[in-house]
């Protein structure tokens, strides 16, 4: 308990704003219980505002009923306010990253509906752990095996260098009951499969620590990312010409002269500058060529925006503002 009171003191000591309300993200499950505990007991000495938001994706039985358990539970703490949100789960994107993007929505329109300016997330170090193994497993660069931030925007991750163990030892010292969600064993989900069969085997072929050692290459390729996305974003302002609404273009001469790993960046930040959505990689692959392989290819159709190669320039257009056919394109 002492442990897990003393990591969210820390994290409001660096990260916490006391003019700002924070809506602490619960389940009912162990991880995000732990949290609504820690804080509920730290906030009013830290003179934190804390609230809650329960999210009910409506995909079992009884997920109504537990929800306003929580809420009465985490009221009954002193979090407040304390809220409900039922999510319809869609099927884009298969049903984890649907379920991600209705609770995401939800916590969106939670902070609206109570005025709070971030949302707490109860992701441990095990869930880092599994996120930059599913990054390894799907050639995912950099930007993949970063994982999940301790902070961005408007969520944060108080939580993110413990274990899970930690955080259920805590709630049985408190006295705390808890819910485990059984979609989180169930293999049909990959980072399920993750979670109950390629840990412990990492763990028993490898040794003790393999979250620990995943979790710290995490932080190290956050660092770098971090750093060559800066250096990027420093050349997009100096490069990239922005004066027409819609548009980005960048001199192809200036664009080679920089190491492969800013150009791209530069292109993906020309594209998501223009409302597009970031290039898959194998989209990168072709937009790379048209700087680096150069043979007259046409136009690119990417996810929102369209790239092409126009006199000595490339050239990034929303998908609303593709210019008319028969556009000249030169070397």
């Amino acid at each position: 308990m002492a442990d897990v009171r003393r990591i969210v003191r820390e994290w409001a000591a660096e990260h916490a704003d006391s003019s700002t309300r924070y809506l602490v993200a619960v389940s009912g499950g162990g991880d995000s219980l732990a949290l609504a505990w820690a804080i509920a007991q730290e906030a009013p000495g830290l003179g934190l505002a804390a609230g809650a938001v329960v999210v009910d994706h409506q995909l079992q039985e009884g997920s109504t009923q537990r929800s306003h358990d929580a809420a009465e539970r985490l009221s009954g703490w002193g979090l407040g306010p304390v809220i409900i949100k039922q999510v319809e789960v869609g099927s884009s994107g298969g049903p984890e990253d649907a379920a991600r993007t209705a609770r995401y929505q939800a916590f969106s329109e939670a902070m609206k509906e109570t005025g709070a300016g971030g949302i707490l997330l109860a992701h441990t170090k095990d869930d880092q752990a599994e996120t930059v193994l599913l990054g390894m497993a799907r050639g995912s660069g950099p930007s993949g095996l970063k994982g999940m931030a301790e902070s961005d925007g408007a969520f944060h991750r108080p939580l993110l260098g413990t274990s899970r163990d930690t955080l259920r030892q805590a709630l049985v010292d408190a006295g705390v009951d808890w819910w485990e969600d059984p979609h989180n064993s169930d293999e049909r989900f990959t980072r399920s499969r993750v979670r109950e069969a390629i840990m412990p085997l990492l763990e028993k072929e490898l040794g003790p620590g393999v979250a620990d050692s995943l979790a710290r290459t995490a932080a190290l390729f956050r660092q770098d990312s971090e750093a060559l996305d800066a250096i990027a974003a420093s050349a997009c302002e100096t490069l990239v010409d922005s004066t027409t609404a819609g548009t980005r273009s960048v001199d192809v001469a200036e664009l080679l002269d920089h190491d492969p790993a800013i150009s791209s960046r530069i292109l993906r930040m020309m594209v998501t500058g223009v409302g597009g959505i970031a290039p898959t990689f194998a989209q990168m692959k072709q937009v790379e060529s048209v700087l680096w392989r150069w043979k007259g290819q046409s136009s690119l159709d990417l996810s929102g925006a369209t790239l092409e190669r126009l006199e000595g320039s490339i050239v990034v257009r929303s998908a609303g503002n593709r210019p008319a056919k028969g556009t000249q394109r030169g070397l």
